[in-house]
C-alpha cells in the first residue's frame, strides 16, 4: 500500500550541539568526558566542527530534500558565566538560522539538550531550585534574539533520560545513583520547561513550544509476549 504524506510534514534531521560543535569545553559534559572515572571512552574534541561547518553542513541537508532542521543552541556558550551573555555566541546561532532559511528549511531550536555550564553543574544543577529560573532567563534572552527565525522551539530534550541517566543511573553527568536526587531533578526539568515556555512565548515570532521526550513502545512478535513483559518493566 502506498504511503503519502500531507505537504506540511516536516523531513528533517537533527543534531545536539555538544556532540557536532567541537570545543565546547565551558560544559559539564566537556568535563564528564575528560574525567577517567566517568563511561566516557573519549573526549569529543573538536567533534565535526559543525560550529564553522555548519553553511555545507545545512546545503548538504537540503541538497538530500529535507526541509527542516532541528539543532540546539549550547547554553555554555551563551551564558559562559551567571548574567554574562556572549552576543558573538548569539550572533553565530543567528547566522546558522538564517543560513538554514535561505535554503528553505524550517528551524526546530532545541534550548537544553543535555548540556549544562560548569557554573551550574557547580550549583548542583538540576536538583538545585534555582537552576529553572536561571535556565527560563537564558531562554528568554536567546528567544528575544532569535525568535523571529525560529520555526519551532523545544525547551529541554529527553529531561527524562537528564533525571535518569545523570542522577541514578550515573551515565551522565554529574554521575550519582540516588533516587531522591533523580526525583528532585525531575521536579526542577518540570518547572524549568514550564518557566521556560513563558519566556520564548513572549519572545519574536509565534513558534510553537514543547518538549521532547524519549519513550518505547515494545510489541511482541507471536511467541515473544514473556520477554516483552520484562521489556516493559526495565
Amino acid at each position: 500500500m502506498a504511503i503519502s504524506f500531507p505537504p506540511t510534514f516536516y523531513w528533517g534531521s537533527a543534531l545536539a550541539a555538544h556532540q557536532v560543535e567541537g570545543g565546547n569545553w565551558n560544559s559539564d559534559w566537556w568535563a564528564w568526558e575528560h574525567d577517567p572515572k566517568s563511561p566516557c571512552v573519549e573526549p569529543s574534541g573538536d567533534a565535526c566542527d559543525h560550529y564553522s561547518r555548519y553553511p555545507s553542513d545545512l546545503r548538504l541537508l537540503s541538497d538530500l530534500g529535507f526541509n527542516a532542521f532541528r539543532f540546539s543552541v549550547e547554553w555554555a556558550r551563551v551564558e559562559p558565566e551567571p548574567g554574562e551573555f556572549s552576543q558573538a555566541t548569539i550572533d553565530h546561532y543567528r547566522r546558522v538560522l538564517e543560513r538554514s532559511y535561505e535554503l528553505g528549511l524550517t528551524s526546530c531550536v532545541t534550548f537544553h539538550h543535555f548540556t549544562n555550564p560548569r557554573w551550574v553543574a557547580d550549583m548542583g544543577a538540576w536538583t538545585n531550585p534555582d537552576v529553572p529560573r536561571r535556565f527560563a532567563d537564558y531562554c528568554a534572552r536567546v528567544s528575544e534574539a532569535l525568535g523571529d527565525l525560529i520555526g519551532i522551539a523545544c525547551t529541554i530534550n529527553e529531561p527524562n533520560i537528564v533525571a535518569m541517566f545523570g542522577y541514578e543511573s550515573n551515565v551522565f553527568p554529574p554521575g550519582l545513583s540516588s533516587t531522591r536526587a533523580r526525583d528532585e531533578a525531575i521536579e526542577n526539568l518540570k518547572q524549568a520547561h514550564f518557566l521556560a515556555r513563558a519566556a520564548i512565548a513572549v519572545g519574536p515570532g509565534q513558534m510553537p513550544v514543547g518538549m521532547t521526550l524519549a519513550m518505547a513502545d515494545v510489541q511482541a512478535v507471536p511467541g515473544g509476549e514473556e520477554q516483552a513483559k520484562r521489556a516493559q518493566a526495565l
